[in-house]
């Protein structure tokens, strides 16, 4: 079979390997999103994990996990983790003739594919590795990983970024000039969109309280403080209540923060939460103050949901949020005029219903998930080309 060739309509089915971490993020869930929406598509997708990921708790069609498992040696310090990775996306490429392997974030995963590509042999597996963001700002800062990552990004046949703000970075963080393509993160719009669940929001908001929306990994760069403390700030304004979805290291600390601050009893800490679209469904407002940001796929989300984003500039942010139309950005820990958009939002529902009309149809028309899968169509279909000739 003539796989991956375009026959004026959508491409031939392509046997797809998808490595990506299983853990709550950004990184996995496009990577998730991605293989269920090219599975649904009709080509036949593996993802070579280390543990299911968050988002594919069910079964499939077209969708065959592969989990890697390490054995612990008394000679080593930690299980050989990378190697096992590495050996099983060889593995899986033969057996199933696998056409490409998509790898999401440059460590471990793209120099996995690299090493998995060199076993593999004269076969010759193209490899696409997507960057996601803390890969090139966070781990590439650690001396020791530098050569590692840039020797997987360098290795891979295509690279794609999730914003062009990620490209720039990438570029000037590791001096490289090749060939950078920016797909940015993506959503269904039929399984985000605005709902009016007025049972859930009373439960949550029960005096008719204003609800605002965090989800995050609760991880330093985002800046939980901030939103606590932009929160704080508006509700002494307007009845307000503050939803915060996710669990990570800051978890515990912003528990301590809410409660000098006052504000406990309007807090509500939801812990991790695998399915949130019901979440972006009870929100008038969703706060993203980040520090870094490579492009911010719940936020994207919200917008899909009908509801506008008060953020930060950081990172690819900009690129997703129009400031003014679909919500409001500031600098970085600038609570003050965070709170200021929050409450002009809050206050006027004309204001609100604009915002949340036009974030909807930004989401539509710049973000849906079936553009985005078209791109990476047709880059797979370069890679498998380039590799063939």
């Amino acid at each position: 079979m003539a796989r991956c060739r375009s026959t004026g309509g959508r491409p031939d089915p392509v046997r797809i390997g998808i490595s990506c971490y299983p853990t709550l993020g950004g990184s996995g869930a496009v990577a998730t999103e991605l293989g269920k929406a090219l599975a649904r598509r009709g080509h036949e997708v593996h993802f070579i994990v280390t543990d299911v990921p968050f988002r594919l708790g069910e079964f499939y069609e077209n969708i065959y996990i592969h989990q890697a498992e390490t054995a612990s040696y008394p000679v080593l310090r930690t299980p050989p983790y990378d190697f096992a990775l590495a050996a099983l996306m060889a593995e899986i490429a033969v057996d199933y003739d696998l056409d490409v392997l998509h790898v999401h974030y440059a460590l471990p995963f793209a120099v996995c594919a690299y090493l998995a590509k060199t076993m593999v042999g004269p076969r010759r597996l193209p490899v696409v590795t997507t960057l996601h963001g803390t890969d090139v700002t966070v781990l590439a800062q650690d001396r020791a990983m530098y050569s590692v990552i840039r020797l997987g990004i360098e290795q891979s046949d295509a690279v794609t970024a999730v914003s062009q703000s990620l490209i720039e970075q990438t570029r000037s963080v590791f001096q490289i000039d090749r060939e950078i393509a920016c797909v940015y993160n993506f959503v269904d719009p039929d399984v985000f969109h605005p709902l009016h669940r007025k049972h859930l929001r009373e439960r949550v908001a029960p005096n008719g309280e204003n609800v605002l929306l965090h989800i995050s990994n609760f991880r330093k760069v985002k800046r939980i403080p901030d939103v606590l403390r932009v929160f704080a700030r508006v509700c002494e304004q307007v009845p307000s209540v503050l939803l915060l979805a996710g669990e990570g290291p800051e978890w515990g600390e912003a528990r301590e923060l809410a409660k000098s601050l006052n504000i406990m009893d309007k807090v509500h800490f939801l812990g991790r939460q695998d399915e949130v679209a019901s979440l972006f469904s009870l929100a008038d407002v969703f706060l993203l103050p980040s520090e870094k940001e490579s492009f911010g796929l719940v936020a994207l989300e919200a917008m899909a949901s009908g509801v506008p984003v008060v953020g930060s500039t950081a990172g690819g942010i900009p690129e997703l949020v129009s400031h003014g139309e679909t919500g409001y950005l500031a600098d970085v820990g600038d609570v003050e005029r965070m709170a200021e958009y929050t409450l002009s939002i809050l206050r006027d529902e004309g204001e609100r219903a604009r915002m949340s009309a036009a974030s909807r149809a930004r989401a539509m028309s710049h973000f849906h998930v079936s553009s985005k899968v078209a791109e990476y169509e047709r880059i797979y279909e370069s890679v498998i080309g380039a590799e063939r000739t």
